[in-house]
């Protein structure tokens, strides 16, 4: 493997810092990348960094499709209505047992 291919394991080598992070940080904050929750500055900074590391990019593209199998395997699927108020149910009893128990003694 050539030294520009990057690390296999990007965790494996810290060394490199292509656009400002470093590969354990961007695989750290693939996810926040992936789900559109990292600033403007830092996503940029990921982007960077992922056009430069190799190993990172295939990281960042492995975690995509994963994202991706996600969606579609758990699309529209719901729990059933039984389910659902059996939950909303024992929501309600543990909400009310913790308020009895942190009410101060009278």
């Amino acid at each position: 493997m050539s030294e520009s291919s990057g690390p296999v394991d990007p965790r494996a080598d810290d060394s490199d810092s292509h656009g400002g992070f470093g590969c354990a940080e961007v695989i750290a904050e693939v996810w926040t990348l992936l789900d559109g929750e990292c600033t403007p500055d830092a996503r940029e900074r990921l982007r960077r960094h992922l056009e430069a590391c190799p190993g990172c990019f295939k990281h960042y593209g492995i975690e995509e499709r994963i994202k991706a199998l996600i969606a579609t395997k758990c699309q529209g699927e719901k729990a059933p209505e039984g389910l659902r108020e059996r939950l909303r149910l024992e929501i309600r009893r543990t909400t009310i047992i913790r308020d009895v128990q942190q009410r101060p003694a009278q």
